[in-house]
């Protein structure tokens, strides 16, 4: 909390805490509390025994146990999924707070643009989508943010006691996070990072330097325990997790990420699709934002050192490496530790954009404050769009799931051990039907196929194909033993 004395450092913290509770109760208004698990969610939440309804959901080389650790208060109890959503809303909006709150110093001269810059990157629809989901990477994305305003308050300039021990917890747990929620990303997130504290005189202190390895280690160490004792070693799990991932080797990715700005949620494989332009027009103006604002920061108009938003801008580029050069699929949130960073250049022009605006007279205010209210409503809207089509198409594996039981082929949560096989979303839908998927019993011949838009293979063609009713995406059908 900033001292009494610094008015607006207050007011600015304050806008910030509003702009953090607006990020917990504005996405439930648009996601429903209540939507059903999504597929990565339920390979999460089949860590915990109220979620897995005793069977073993597959917990493949690429997932980490941060997000199973975030659910952990409230999964190692209950498996009510609104009360589970409620709970990461609330975390969501801490990790915002803690992710911008070192920023107030580090601006303090231009306060009101860190408060600017949680609402720009809060503003997303992905990160409205995200907010209330057991998914990693809003958690990635403000630790990276922490660690960079916190290692930005690290010049040994401060007189106030306890400073440098503040920051460099600050700045540990900030890449903690990151590492603990997703290591490959927090890799090119610690880099830069030490890197610039090599380079800069400043920061050439064992403190950060100290502070950077140690939030790194204390990420890593269950990643790397559970690498030894499921995968046979970490290169083994490296290698592992790769090849699941379609094989990380060096390819222009860019197009996928276009395409995945304005949904699905997981584009693989990204067919070349139309873009909506006002869903996507806040991604063509944040290149020119932040050339502006680094523009200011250079002629010392940024709120602080030009180092303050320079380094950010750099980190935020080398943690985009591996989804626009390494990878052939997107997904728009793959990007939101890059967003959350160059939301703070960003924020320094439109501040700048604003002030010039109250200079020309009200018609200037008034179109600014229009683009930016349309910003916000369209974002709001692509999210709640997004819900209804994820509550509907989960809907599906309940829809199946009821088919097979209806054929007795299953006998649900707590039955006779079913396998499922099938060509696609054979894990949720395994898991809502009570079964294990077939890739799980190898060599044990499967109760059912599940099929959408395809046929039994020849060894099941003696099967009785039945169609599944009332689906929101057409061509799932169930291949089940003649009676």
């Amino acid at each position: 909390m900033p001292p009494p004395s610094d008015r607006p450092l207050r007011k600015a913290h304050h806008a910030l805490l509003a702009v953090c509770a607006g990020f917990v109760v504005a996405p439930a208004l648009v996601v429903p509390l209540g939507l059903p698990l999504g597929w990565d969610e339920i390979v999460y939440a089949g860590r915990f025994t109220a979620y897995a309804h005793g069977l073993d959901v597959p917990f493949e080389a690429p997932r980490t146990r941060g997000v199973p650790t975030l659910m952990a208060p409230v999964a190692l109890w209950s498996d009510h999924v609104v009360l589970l959503r409620v709970w990461l809303s609330l975390l969501a909006g801490v990790a915002l707070y803690a992710g911008y709150a070192p920023w107030l110093r580090v601006l303090r001269a231009r306060p009101y643009v860190v408060p600017l810059a949680a609402a720009g990157y809060g503003s997303l629809w992905f990160a409205l989508f995200y907010a209330g989901s057991a998914m990693p990477n809003h958690y990635t994305a403000t630790g990276a943010t922490a660690a960079v305003g916190w290692l930005l308050r690290h010049p040994g300039t401060w007189a106030r006691r306890g400073e440098p021990l503040r920051a460099s917890l600050g700045l540990a747990s900030g890449l903690a996070l990151a590492t603990l929620m997703r290591p490959n990303d927090a890799a090119w997130i610690a880099a830069p990072l030490a890197v610039a504290a090599l380079a800069h005189r400043p920061w050439r202190r064992a403190a950060p330097l100290l502070a950077m390895a140690a939030g790194v280690l204390a990420g890593l160490v269950p990643w790397v325990v559970e690498s030894e004792l499921r995968f046979g070693g970490v290169a083994e799990r490296l290698a592992l997790a790769s090849e699941q991932q379609g094989g990380l080797r060096p390819r222009f990715n860019l197009p996928a990420v276009v395409n995945a700005l304005d949904g699905p949620l997981l584009c693989r494989p990204c067919a070349p699709a139309g873009l909506s332009l006002p869903t996507a027009a806040w991604w063509y103006v944040l290149p020119v934002l932040v050339g502006v604002g680094l523009w200011l920061a250079v002629r010392g108009r940024g709120g602080g050192a030009p180092s303050a938003l320079v380094l950010p801008t750099l980190v935020a580029g080398c943690a985009a490496v591996t989804y626009l050069f390494l990878l052939d699929y997107s997904a728009a949130r793959f990007l939101l530790t890059s967003y959350a960073l160059l939301a703070l250049p960003a924020a320094v022009a439109v501040q700048a954009l604003w002030h010039a605006a109250r200079r020309r007279g009200r018609p200037a205010v008034g179109a600014v404050a229009v683009l930016l209210v349309g910003h916000l409503a369209v974002q709001l809207a692509v999210a709640q769009a997004h819900a209804g089509i994820q509550a509907e198409a989960r809907g599906d594996w309940r829809r199946i799931a009821a088919v097979l039981r209806d054929e007795g082929a299953v006998g649900g949560p707590g039955g006779r051990g079913c396998v499922l096989a099938g060509n696609s979303m054979l894990i949720p839908v395994a898991y809502t039907a009570g079964c294990l998927p077939a890739t799980q019993r190898p060599g044990v011949p499967p109760d059912a196929w599940v099929l959408r838009n395809g046929e039994p293979p020849p060894t099941a063609r003696k099967l009785r194909v039945v169609p599944v009713p009332g689906t929101y995406n057409r061509g799932w059908r169930i291949a089940v033993p003649r009676q």
